[in-house]
């Protein structure tokens, strides 16, 4: 029998009347054909975004850094119940779902605080490769094998979301969300899907955006992520910088992924 693969999706609108409602439902429900789809619904949890000394268990001012003390915290178990139910069902998800409105250029608060208290060292990241010790990032870490997709809508027009529209293009602007979050951690982003101009007069979209969403989802197990470099494979020198040999007239944030 061929393995359902399971998916977590993490929602982050406090209106439950709303575009991302919609979306929410229709697309948690044609995920559901191909997936075993877990929810996390921040603000129906009343999630608490705040890193806090609640999270940790030994002093903040006994020389150790909060990362340092998030880790020996994880490592003991000793995380709080919230943190380790939503560690449970990432570890068992193989795509992560993410959707949020775009507010001042990234995501809102309460989902940002998501990723400050359950992505931690230990489980995320700063995790060691058993043979040769290095430590596992960018393309590997706590959390690779799994793929991800995010969800966002943003009220200004299709086109400002361009490479050279006014907003900057859209995988440049979640850049530290898929590059440094989620490839960070060993996830691997597929391409963001934009629903755009929701705020412009007269918008009356939704059916369609409704629509393109859940048509995406049906074939989401045969995309390809964005090709991001690994750091581990010779493609930057020392000091993180890309060899000067690899698309040497470019400076974009776009020559960290292969071509």
């Amino acid at each position: 029998m061929s393995h359902r693969p399971n998916a977590l999706w993490v929602y982050a609108h406090p209106a439950c009347r709303s575009l991302n409602a919609e979306l929410h439902q229709a697309g948690t429900a044609a995920l559901a054909t191909t997936h075993t789809v877990t929810t996390s619904d921040l603000y129906a949890q009343d999630w608490d975004p705040r890193l806090s000394l609640r999270d940790i268990t030994g002093a903040p001012d006994n020389g150790q850094t909060f990362g340092e003390l998030t880790r020996a915290t994880f490592l003991a178990g000793e995380l709080p119940e919230d943190v380790r139910t939503e560690q449970r069902k990432l570890a068992e998800a193989d795509l992560l779902v993410l959707q949020f409105p775009l507010w001042w250029y990234g995501m809102p608060a309460i989902l940002k605080g998501w990723f400050d208290r359950v992505f931690v060292n230990g489980f995320a990241f700063g995790v060691q490769d058993p043979e040769t010790g290095r430590t596992l990032k960018y393309g590997e870490g706590g959390l690779a094998g799994r793929r991800a997709l995010v969800i966002t809508t943003a009220g200004d027009r299709h086109s400002s979301f361009l490479p050279r529209g006014l907003n900057g293009d859209i995988e440049s602007l979640l850049f530290p969300l898929l590059h440094g979050t989620l490839w960070y951690a060993g996830i691997a982003p597929l391409r963001p899907h934009l629903v755009s101009g929701t705020d412009r007069p007269g918008w009356t979209g939704h059916a369609d955006e409704v629509r393109r969403l859940t048509t995406r989802l049906a074939t989401i197990t045969d995309e390809e992520p964005i090709p991001y470099r690994r750091m581990r494979d010779g493609d930057y020198d020392a000091d993180r910088v890309l060899n000067r040999h690899i698309l040497p007239d470019r400076d974009d944030l776009g020559v960290h992924q292969h071509h």
